[in-house]
């Protein structure tokens, strides 16, 4: 179980201290979505954001590019410091190609999926992946309604993953928090990316949160 900060739902005006802080909390990773207007209606982040804050924490950072035709950026976004690129296999015209060029710049891959995309669209992929991202909203906006059925499409990727002697982390990606955890987390997802339901709440506290939350994946779910 791994936890990532969706850095578009942090304070934009203080994003240092926000780091710092989401650090001592205990916080696995970084999530950082860069969406160009085109393939989500939404704009946000870029290279300059991650290079700002690349010297102020070792933490990974998770780059997840909503964005078409994203080969153009792929080394933009490794120079900044990024440690692991996601491309969406919908905005992506030659997949394959894509994830070759960006393993070949020394960094991990990953695919993501929206909801409505069948996970066959991965199969001749597989070899090439580090990480799936499950959409469990349409991507674009924070603060959407969870689709219960990304819960069933885990279980039968993990399944598929298991089936192809792969070793490739699972993630899932919106409205994630102490309600949708478990029984995502039984299903098979291992990174979690936690937005403005599950971290950047005004109810609790960074380490209250994440704390609730690392008890929460012990949950048996029937």
């Amino acid at each position: 179980m791994r936890f990532a900060a969706s850095m578009m739902c942090a304070d934009f005006t203080n994003l240092g201290q926000t780091l710092r802080d989401l650090e001592q909390a205990g916080i696995d990773a970084l999530h950082f979505d860069v969406m160009d207007g085109s393939f989500v209606p939404n704009i946000s982040l870029g290279p300059e954001v991650i290079h700002a804050l690349r010297p102020l924490t070792p933490l990974p950072f998770d780059t997840h590019l909503m964005v078409r035709e994203p080969d153009h950026l792929l080394e933009l976004f490794v120079k900044a410091g990024t440690d692991r690129l996601t491309v969406h296999v919908e905005a992506c015209t030659h997949i394959h190609r894509t994830l070759s060029a960006i393993r070949s710049l020394g960094i991990r891959a990953g695919v993501a999926l929206n909801p409505g995309t069948p996970l066959s669209a991965l199969e001749p992929l597989l070899p090439l992946i580090d990480m799936v991202m499950v959409m469990t909203v349409n991507p674009g906006f924070a603060g959407q309604s969870f689709i219960p059925a990304g819960v069933e499409r885990v279980a039968r990727l993990s399944r598929m993953i298991h089936e192809a002697g792969q070793s490739i982390e699972i993630g899932v990606d919106g409205n994630i928090f102490e309600g949708t955890v478990p029984q995502l987390q039984q299903a098979g997802a291992e990174f979690f990316v936690l937005g403005s339901s599950g971290l950047f709440t005004k109810k609790r506290s960074f380490a209250e949160s994440l704390s609730l939350l690392r008890r929460v994946d012990r949950v048996q779910v029937g």
